[in-house]
């Protein structure tokens, strides 16, 4: 029996852009295989529903944990025996610790100095010492390629749960939304840094405007750091069908259930981008400082919009200038009309 590791990406939407690369590795080693995904513990949720893998290890460098530190999956690498390791992840340890953990195969990027770690070798793109900007997912799908796997659909696909939907129901019940009634999500969220967030006053605004104009209900997503944004967003925007799950019970599978159900999402350049469009969901991103290449999803659905400025994108997680334009000067109104559009598209 091939028994495989994956080493997972670490954000949100990385993982997302890899589920077309999990698809085509379960498709080319089959049912006989074993596949074992290595990832961070916040993240279980994105692939629960899914059934690419086997197994999930949870790995975590600077965890409190000693079970999920790396001298321990070291440990366990070595004692599982594993043919082969991918690697999704860019990083000098995980290709050590495969290494060290007595992996036959491990394939993966050679950078960050771990190209002697590797047994199989890819290089991005490079235009003299600057890398060529292309998209993650495709990316993800170069490693496929070369371990074997024939040309996979770049779709990404996520699923959802019986507990994640029972889930909604109580959130919807608890905001007094109605089942089957027509929602658009707002996510102001942006973890990866400060320089993809939307002003709350825009986000308030566009919320408002939706309400008024359509009549549907608005929803503005967020996760445990985000609470107070997503509060002061429903309680600023002061109409009573714009609502947040501020006051739920939060998780990732909460916000892939309720993003499953909503019609139409505008967000920041952030993980629920990702979970929509892997939902088949219309989507306007906001993306600011993110150059359109790296976070190309290949999906028609996903409209962005980003403002032309001679300092972007710079792809920095604080705006270097200190002003912010990309994102402070894209109007209300731009995006509202993108709501528009998006809405008669049905």
């Amino acid at each position: 029996m091939r028994k495989v590791c994956v080493f997972l990406p670490n954000w949100v939407g990385d993982l997302v852009m890899a589920t077309p690369t999990l698809r085509a590795l379960r498709h080319h080693f089959g049912g006989e295989a074993r596949i074992t995904g290595i990832m961070k513990p916040y993240l279980t949720d994105i692939l629960a529903g899914t059934s690419w893998l086997d197994e999930i290890w949870f790995y975590d460098r600077t965890g409190t944990d000693p079970a999920i530190r790396p001298q321990a999956l070291a440990r366990r690498l070595r004692g599982a025996r594993f043919d082969l390791s991918v690697h999704l992840t860019n990083d000098f340890l995980s290709a050590f610790l495969a290494r060290w953990g007595r992996v036959a195969e491990r394939v993966g990027y050679a950078r960050y100095h771990r190209g002697a770690l590797l047994t199989r070798r890819l290089y991005p793109p490079r235009d003299g010492r600057r890398y060529v900007p292309f998209s993650t997912l495709d990316y993800y799908l170069r490693i496929a390629a070369a371990v074997g796997c024939p040309p996979e659909p770049a779709d990404m696909e996520m699923a959802t749960t019986a507990e994640e939907e029972r889930r909604a129901d109580e959130a919807w019940r608890n905001l007094g939304i109605a089942p089957g009634t027509e929602v658009v999500a707002l996510n102001s969220s942006g973890a990866y840094g400060a320089a993809k967030l939307w002003p709350d006053e825009s986000f308030t605004e566009l919320a408002r405007t939706i309400a008024v104009e359509t009549g549907l209900e608005v929803l503005v997503i967020c996760g445990p750091q985000e609470r107070e944004r997503a509060a002061r967003i429903e309680k600023q925007a002061g109409h009573e069908r714009v609502r947040s799950l501020a006051g739920q019970e939060l998780s990732l599978g909460l916000t892939k259930a309720c993003l499953k159900r909503c019609r139409l999402l505008v967000t920041t350049d952030s993980g629920p981008r990702h979970i929509a469009a892997a939902f088949g969901r219309r989507i306007i991103s906001l993306l600011g400082p993110t150059h359109q290449a790296w976070s190309d999803t290949h999906y028609d659905g996903d409209t962005p919009l980003q403002l032309a400025l001679d300092c972007g994108p710079c792809q920095q997680r604080e705006c270097p200038l200190g002003h912010h334009r990309c994102m402070r000067d894209l109007p209300v109104g731009s995006v509202m009309a993108e709501v528009r559009k998006a809405l008669g598209a049905r």
